[in-house]
């Protein structure tokens, strides 16, 4: 049985590409290298978003375990606009609601979906087994939405950095259980 684990980056200094975890969140990285070890199953393959955020968050654990860390522009964070908004909370939501909904520059919820799940079915046919994804908060529930459609805005607003879902594949749907 193929088993995907999706994380969040851990505590950020802002939401650009090449912004870095604070020195919280590079405690939050080793704690949570120390977590993937205490694992009872290897994660046999990583792959991140190229966002120095993710990196930074996975390079801990990439380190100790010797695995190769693969980078994927599919992970990055979805775009919600080519430029800043002053009211993304409220277009964030209505992305959520309306899947093919976005503004100027941005993706919609069913583009990003569809260029993050082009890499999860890759993978699938993939020999390892457990596979580690490192991404970001809103890219992540769309992915877990895929697998259960109850994920949405309030679910993404609950969402911590780092968090970890867990999705154990059976037949392309799969059971979620947030570790």
């Amino acid at each position: 049985m193929k088993t995907f684990l999706l994380v969040r980056h851990c505590e950020a200094e802002g939401q650009e590409a090449k912004a870095s975890l604070t020195g919280q969140g590079i405690q939050q990285a080793r704690q949570l290298m120390d977590y993937l070890n205490e694992l009872s199953y290897p994660v046999d393959k990583i792959i991140s978003s190229s966002y120095k955020r993710a990196v930074q968050t996975i390079e801990p654990y990439a380190k100790e375990t010797g695995l190769p860390l693969h980078i994927d522009a599919r992970l990055e964070e979805r775009r919600l606009s080519g430029q800043s908004l002053s009211n993304w909370m409220e277009v964030l939501k209505r992305t959520f609601d309306d899947i093919d909904f976005k503004v100027e520059g941005g993706e919609s919820t069913k583009e990003a979906t569809a260029r993050a799940l082009e890499l999860l079915e890759e993978v699938m046919n993939e020999k390892e087994e457990t596979i580690l994804f490192v991404t970001h908060g809103n890219l992540m529930t769309l992915i877990l939405r895929y697998f259960d459609p109850k994920f949405g805005f309030d679910e993404w607003s609950r969402l911590t950095n780092p968090d970890v879902y867990q999705i154990d594949l059976e037949k392309k749907k799969g059971s979620i259980t947030r570790l």
